[in-house]
């Protein structure tokens, strides 16, 4: 697997790392190939959480400018080059049946938005910013950047944060929703990594259902979503896990809950 984005299993999380500090994690052709190789050997593990992380002072500041430049003349190819490997990435990563979390250590914009905010929970350090970037080069959004910026913040506060490319400081996204939780740059990652194994050696079927529920609670009307809780809490009600988790609350012990 490609260095730059790394792979790791760990106490039953998958932890995706991007790796690339020196160009602040840029999405490049190459990138892109790597990311996309790493999710499909996330989609095709036996893991109960995946973390998404990056190395270096950014976690991702968007497309690769250079790249842009020396490609300026077929810049619509490489662009649909690049997105017919990410767009499938990006889907595979929300259909996976597992949480999602991301640890957003430092500034990220451009594309980076959207592989930061399509966790399931968002945890960044105080200390980042985010920015847009798309309409300072005159590109529009992608990798689900406006999508999970809209579903977060509200499509009124995207267009803004969006448009006018301004800089959001961490307790902002915080307060608008788009991050979940701060924390402390030299703890982020020593917290991020404890949610994800905490999840990870939950009740994965009940979190695959939380998660399907709330990603689709805004696709159908309340009568439809009270029928899909209704067969998703009896289908946790004849899993073991079940069983479990009322005998361990019982017991006042810690469930030992089955991964499947």
């Amino acid at each position: 697997m490609s260095e730059m984005v790394l792979w790791e299993i760990r106490n039953g999380v998958g932890h995706i790392v991007l790796n690339q500090p020196d160009q602040g994690n840029v999405i490049s052709t190459p990138m892109a190939h790597a990311l996309a190789a790493v999710v499909q050997q996330a989609r095709r593990t036996d893991i109960g959480a995946v973390l998404i992380s990056a190395s270096g002072k950014q976690f991702c500041v968007g497309g690769d400018i250079r790249e842009f430049v020396q490609n300026r003349e077929q810049l619509p190819q490489l662009i649909a080059e690049i997105l017919g490997l990410l767009n499938p990435t990006m889907q595979t990563l929300a259909n996976l049946p597992v949480p999602v979390i991301s640890a957003i250590q430092g500034s990220l914009g451009g594309g980076g938005l959207g592989l930061g905010l399509c966790a399931d929970i968002v945890l960044a350090s105080n200390q980042v910013f985010l920015r847009g970037g798309y309409s300072a080069i005159g590109l529009s959004p992608d990798l689900g950047s406006s999508y999970y910026l809209s579903r977060r913040a509200g499509a009124a506060r995207a267009k803004y944060l969006l448009m006018s490319n301004r800089p959001i400081s961490a307790q902002e996204c915080l307060r608008l929703g788009i991050f979940d939780a701060l924390h402390e740059p030299h703890e982020l990652a020593a917290q991020a990594c404890q949610l994800a194994e905490e999840l990870a050696a939950g009740a994965t079927n009940s979190l695959a259902h939380i998660k399907k529920l709330c990603d689709s609670a805004h696709s159908h009307d309340l009568q439809q979503h009270l029928q899909r809780e209704q067969q998703a809490i009896t289908d946790c009600a004849i899993h073991p896990n079940s069983r479990e988790g009322i005998a361990a609350f019982l017991e006042k012990r810690q469930p030992g809950f089955q991964r499947n």
